[in-house]
């Protein structure tokens, strides 16, 4: 069933790629970048972009300085990468990861909410493991509760109570979470930014 969820999800984003490229690389961030630079310290340097897309943010943080490696699962989207001169890019899931305290920062922008609920605390394990000491993870989902299809993808979303579910067992801990309208200016939905700290 899980491979089911998977499956819907890059069948999705391999046939609309270019849309929703074009959909989302403009789109201004600057809340929610500000809201993870505050956190990070002067000597970060490593940052991890968890589900990149169509590589927007990759992009914004490698014109700070910052070493990013770039990790999505789908293929047209690491294409598109790579002819962006993104400098390491992975082309696997958010399940797939395996760092040990390399990162100083993990950015998860609107990338989890495709991740199955079952499979969601595994990969904050991850996260957790990948990061340095004190390192900070921005992560992003529409606001509600639901898990399931909508509009042909795979997606759960998350409020302050059940988000808090899915960290129980990580050691994070949460030091902000804010809640934002969507950036793009045809979409009337919330966002849940959540930042964790380790």
């Amino acid at each position: 069933m899980e491979d089911i969820k998977l499956n819907i999800n890059s069948k999705y984003y391999e046939s609309h790629a270019k849309d929703f490229i074009e959909g989302t690389i403009n789109c201004d961030m600057s809340v929610q970048y500000n809201l993870f630079e505050k956190y990070l310290s002067k000597d970060s340097k490593k940052i991890m972009d968890l589900g990149f897309g169509s590589a927007r943010d990759s992009l914004y943080f490698k014109s700070k300085g910052y070493l990013v490696t770039s990790i999505d699962p789908i293929k047209e989207f690491c294409i598109k990468a790579e002819k962006l001169e993104l400098n390491d890019i992975k082309c696997i899931t958010a399940q797939e990861i395996d760092y040990n305290e390399e990162f100083d920062g993990i950015w998860a922008c609107a990338s989890l909410l495709h991740v199955p609920k079952k499979e969601l605390n595994d990969v904050f394990i991850k996260c957790y493991k990948a990061l340095k000491k004190n390192g900070v993870m921005y992560c992003s989902f529409k606001y509600g509760d639901f898990e399931g299809i909508r509009q042909g993808r795979f997606f759960i979303d998350l409020n302050e109570d059940t988000f808090k579910i899915y960290i129980k067992n990580t050691l994070f801990s949460i030091n902000e979470i804010l809640i934002t309208n969507d950036v793009r200016p045809d979409r009337k939905e919330k966002w849940l930014n959540v930042i964790l700290i380790k």
